[in-house]
């Protein structure tokens, strides 16, 4: 099992834990309902980082290969030039040496 999904299920445990725990506590509806309001308000605020922490690292990952890209397509554009620059030296030489035979 992956580390994500692993932690993933470890995180959808706890807080079924904190639910149950919440809702089988001997406090009044009132008292229940505003811990209830509480965590859901710290788990969507907890969330909301991780989202924007994801979110950057995406983006930086998304910079990351889109440099790598812009270097693998200038070198293979320099590669590409030297062969064409190759190319056509063996071709010019080829055409002296044809000529040079008649």
């Amino acid at each position: 099992m992956s580390k994500g999904k692993f932690a993933l299920g470890a995180l959808l445990g706890a807080a079924a834990g904190v639910i149950a725990g919440v809702l089988t506590a001997p406090k009044s509806g009132k008292e229940t309902r505003a811990d209830i309001k509480n965590k859901a308000k710290k788990v969507k605020s907890d969330a909301s980082i991780k989202a924007k922490k994801v979110a950057s690292d995406a983006s930086d990952l998304a910079e990351d290969v889109k440099d790598k890209v812009k270097s693998v397509a200038k070198d293979a554009k320099v590669n590409a030039d030297d062969l064409k620059a190759r190319t056509e030296r063996a071709v010019e030489g080829a055409k002296k040496g044809f000529s040079n035979k008649e």
